[in-house]
């Protein structure tokens, strides 16, 4: 499947490219005779949230523990913080936090005691910092009061939790979290946002894998969709948001008023639940609105029509028509 790309071939050439946190080419694994993942080019821009999106299945999973040297990779190209991975894991991964999988901990320690011991094996966590950013980690992902207790006594949103927290030591070049959402409540998923959201004003690159259109839509700025281990799109989300047929969503009192105007216009027009969601196909925002007002109609609103997230997912994975 080819991948859509939101710039024209040869548009802006004299423009320098955006710096990359993470990069791919050509990257491919297989298992056997299974393709997990299949010539993925994957650009993460130092300091976007970027958001992986797929379906479970489409390789979000395998591609970022091949991004972080986890797995190797056979075939294609990974860089990660301008060095290749995984020969240069020694280098990049301490300015990296990761949360793949789901934490894993040991069940008769404390969140306090095991949120230690990552923090002393963090090559850049100098010693009589630990004490302090481990309290500060538990405190900024609403831990504090649970700290003291063995893990093994976690619920599933309070083991994401302490992962998180471990992400969190100390400031990183890159985060990567895959799924940090889940197994959270409503309030914990608010939380994941805040955390992601201090992340990015901080400067941080974040990298979200998920399969929640709302999240994704909610925390960041660029969003890459994999399909059947391959990039189908990726790009700035609102320019892949607007990249859709072009449409006006028009609030009015007055539908079927609006309707006969625009039709003797011959412009495309159908009532919506709000008013009137009329296509820009053959004229513009601007004649739209002045026939409604010649016909005496009552615009209350006009806005550009986005695709959608949800819309635009579906016309990615599921084949349906623009």
């Amino acid at each position: 499947m080819t991948s859509t790309s939101l710039v024209e071939p040869g548009v802006g050439a004299a423009v320098a490219a955006p710096a990359l946190a993470a990069r791919t080419r050509g990257l491919r694994k297989t298992y056997g005779s299974t393709v997990a993942v299949d010539q993925v080019d994957l650009d993460v821009p130092d300091g976007a949230v970027l958001g992986m999106l797929g379906p479970n299945g489409s390789g979000k999973t395998t591609t970022i523990r091949m991004l972080l040297g986890l797995v190797q990779p056979t075939a294609g190209e990974v860089e990660l913080l301008g060095h290749p991975m995984p020969s240069g894991a020694q280098i990049t991964l301490p300015h990296v936090g990761a949360l793949v999988e789901g934490p894993g901990f040991h069940p008769f320690l404390s969140g306090r005691e095991n949120l230690r011991r990552v923090a002393a094996a963090e090559p850049l966590m100098a010693t009589p910092a630990i004490a302090s950013s481990v309290t500060e980690a538990l405190e900024r992902v609403g831990l504090a009061d649970a700290a003291d207790r063995r893990y093994r006594g976690y619920s599933l949103g309070m083991k994401q939790r302490l992962g998180l927290a471990a992400v969190l030591l100390l400031p990183r070049r890159l985060v990567v979290l895959d799924e940090p959402t889940n197994g959270l409540d409503p309030a914990g998923t608010r939380e994941i946002r805040r955390v992601i959201a201090e992340l990015h004003a901080a400067g941080t690159t974040v990298l979200v894998s998920s399969h929640l259109l709302a999240e994704i839509e909610a925390t960041c700025t660029h969003v890459a969709v994999l399909h059947k281990g391959s990039v189908v799109a990726q790009g700035e989300l609102d320019e892949l948001l607007e990249a859709g047929a072009p449409a006006l969503l028009v609030s009015t009192p007055d539908v079927e008023l609006s309707l006969d105007a625009l039709r003797d216009k011959r412009i495309a027009a159908r009532s919506s639940e709000d008013g009137l969601f009329v296509e820009l196909i053959g004229t513009t925002a601007p004649q739209v609105v002045k026939a409604l007002v010649e016909a005496g109609a009552s615009v209350h609103e006009v806005r550009r029509r986005r695709t959608g997230l949800e819309d635009l997912f579906a016309q990615l994975t599921e084949g349906e028509p623009r």
